[in-house]
């Protein structure tokens, strides 16, 4: 690895001074000042935890099935997992899922973080899967969540998630102007337990 010295990127170094001009303005700040001031990370942060703390039920290990509608038309039975957790002292959550078939192999693997975002009041989901990533709508519900996805031309899949009794269920519809809705998924996955991920990946100090 070189040692010669390099000048920071421009936009690292925008960053950093935004960063520190930033805190040091909130440091002049009386307290109710700062706990109204959106631009400080304390109040940004304590509004996200306080906003994905409604999907602390999802929290932990699942298993289950699942099964897909293939373009065939024929359905693709899975052995479904997901694992669901805190990341960023809680003000981010993060999810990945996992399909199995018979013989154990990985059909489909799916990762997303949900955030909230603060300045737009609003959740934020966004997925990455099978080589496809994408932004997409999603919205809290008293028993779970729904999120959709563009799936063509006037259509778009949309997913919706329930949590009842340590069952997590969720439905996924193509959504087509003009026609009625088509299922093309659907999933029943029981918690099996708490689990450590994603902070308890994270690498020590020392």
């Amino acid at each position: 690895m070189s040692t010669q010295s390099r000048k920071p990127p421009r936009g690292t170094a925008l960053l950093a001074c935004v960063l520190v001009c930033t805190g040091l303005s909130l440091l002049g700040l009386p307290d109710a000042a700062r706990a109204q001031n959106p631009y400080d990370p304390a109040v940004r942060q304590a509004a996200q935890r306080q906003a994905l703390s409604a999907l602390a039920g999802f929290e932990g290990e699942w298993r289950g099935t699942a099964r897909t509608l293939m373009p065939n038309g024929q359905w693709l039975e899975l052995t479904q997992t997901e694992r669901f957790g805190p990341m960023l002292d809680g003000s981010l959550r993060v999810v990945e899922g996992r399909g199995y078939d018979a013989e154990g192999k990985l059909r489909f693997n799916a990762f997303g973080t949900i955030s909230w975002r603060p300045q737009t009041q609003s959740y934020g989901f966004y997925s990455y899967a099978m080589g496809f990533e994408g932004d997409h709508p999603f919205e809290v519900r008293p028993d779970g969540f729904v999120w959709s996805t563009a799936a063509g031309p006037n259509a778009r899949l949309r997913y919706t998630a329930t949590l009842k009794d340590g069952v997590w269920t969720e439905i996924g519809e193509r959504i087509a102007e003009g026609q009625e809705p088509r299922k093309v998924y659907e999933m029943t996955v029981r918690r099996i337990g708490p689990s450590s991920w994603p902070a308890g990946g994270a690498v020590a100090p020392q």
